[in-house]
């Protein structure tokens, strides 16, 4: 009795998979294929995308003192973002001429209901606010997403119109690869023409400020003039008005009265130059033209670099000129590269060192079942992986490879369980079995303990 319940301890999926070794089979071809499609086409990047649910507001105020930008900006919109629900923490920063507000909501509120949400209140604000101020109020949120995969610097002994020119090319070409969402220049100055109204000239002809910007907006304007018909065919009249020469604006006629005609040129000064610089580009304390270049959200970071590294390599042969210096920085998938290589290294190392040892213990035939086991079980984790949408990340990569020491570990207990049950005489059906059935228990609550030391993590409050 006692030596037939020991017989009778076995595990159900153990029994199911030796009843059905054809079904068993198959199954292992469809994880071997499909998770190995799988691991090839996973997106690959440094970290989880993680959406924060942090609104950020700006607004400028130029001349303004922190005292007055509080109580003429921050209070208001402050006002009406109390009344938004699940705000968690609301704070703000009044400074000369600048109010920064940054809403944190509850880490159940989706970022795009939060931003709709901020939006709304502010407008609502609005009519609080002064006037005069130059500027909408800037509401963006923080999208780790939008960082830079990589910067692509520019140098040489070039104009900066010329690697303005270089630049241009790689954007068009980089947003093409539609895992890239955009390509931004920075470091390159922006042209402007500015209009220097002398106010003594445009006091004595009885002019204003607004009289000027409105005589320039009107004849700078290309506008339709109607249709007509040609050939039994009706096209399109189009005038265009718009200026292509700076000094074009000095023959604008900014006032006609009683004969009396008043230029722009009698009363200002038109100056073609660049505007205030915003960005700032160096390389080696060299002044570059950089390219930034931004992926999309769950695209795979590794094809999209190797694809941005052959228009590289295109644009050095075939586009650019040789002493053209093109020097790629801060990129973002050597790290992911390295991450991706190591997991891979581990498998292989792993299995390498399991087969061998076993080898020396358990035989060849045992040494190949825990063996199989290691890259079965990765490629059903990948398979996983990819029905779920989750991306191959320094968190993923990190959890597979501790699951990895306890695949081993767990092998090895099985299969010598089942091997010294085999020694013993008894016959490798009935000892596997009993051999599996008496340590699956034992097994899954040693890994169950392990995973229950980061089952407080799911808990935690926050992103």
């Amino acid at each position: 009795m006692s030596a037939k319940q020991k017989i009778d301890k076995t595990f159900g999926l153990t029994n199911f998979a030796l009843k059905n070794t054809t079904t068993v089979l198959f199954l292992t071809f469809l994880i071997v294929v499909m998770g190995t499609l799988t691991y090839i086409s996973l997106p690959r990047e440094n970290f989880p995308e993680v959406k924060i649910p942090k609104i950020y507001i700006g607004v400028t105020h130029p001349g303004n003192s922190p005292a007055d930008i509080e109580n003429l900006i921050t209070r208001p919109i402050e006002k009406q973002l109390n009344t938004i629900s699940n705000v968690d923490k609301i704070s703000s920063t009044s400074i000369q001429d600048y109010a920064t507000i940054i809403v944190e909501f509850t880490p159940d509120t989706e970022v795009e209901d939060a931003l709709t949400k901020v939006k709304d209140a502010v407008d609502k604000a609005k009519p609080d606010l002064p006037d005069d101020l130059e500027q909408e109020p800037n509401i963006f949120e923080l999208d780790l997403s939008e960082m830079p995969i990589l910067n692509i610097n520019l140098s040489g002994n070039y104009t900066q119109d010329e690697l303005k020119h270089f630049a241009e090319y790689l954007e068009d070409e980089i947003e093409k690869i539609k895992e890239i969402s955009k390509a931004e220049i920075r470091g390159v100055d922006e042209k402007e023409v500015s209009v220097l109204i002398d106010p003594y000239r445009l006091e004595a002809v009885n002019l204003n400020f607004n009289n000027i910007e409105n005589a320039i907006a009107a004849e700078n304007i290309t506008m339709s003039g109607g249709s007509y018909k040609v050939d039994g065919i009706r096209r399109a009249v189009r005038i265009e008005g718009e200026f292509t020469d700076p000094n074009q604006l000095l023959d604008i006629v900014v006032k006609h009265e009683k004969g009396n005609i008043v230029y722009l040129r009698d009363v200002a000064t038109v100056k073609f130059g660049y505007k205030e610089k915003t960005s700032y580009a160096r390389l080696y304390d060299h002044p570059v033209v950089m390219v930034d270049v931004i992926k999309r959200s769950g695209e795979n970071l590794l094809s999209a670099t190797e694809q941005i590294g052959a228009i590289l390599e295109h644009a050095r042969k075939n586009v650019f000129p040789d002493d053209l210096e093109i020097v790629v920085t801060n990129d973002q998938s050597r790290r992911t590269r390295h991450m991706v290589a190591n997991l891979e290294n581990n498998i292989i190392f792993g299995v390498l060192l399991v087969v061998l040892v076993l080898l020396f213990f358990l035989g060849t035939r045992n040494a190949m079942f825990v063996g199989i086991a290691i890259p079965l079980s990765m490629l059903m984790s990948f398979l996983i992986l990819g029905m779920l949408g989750v991306t191959i990340n320094m968190v993923v990569l990190f959890a597979l490879i501790m699951a990895l020491g306890m695949l081993v570990d767990n092998g090895i207990v099985v299969v010598e369980n089942v091997y010294r049950l085999m020694e013993e005489g008894m016959r490798p059906l009935e000892a596997t079995k009993k051999g599996v059935g008496e340590v699956a228990m034992p097994i899954i609550s040693s890994t169950a303990t392990t995973l229950a030391a980061f089952l407080p993590l799911a808990f935690w409050p926050g992103v």
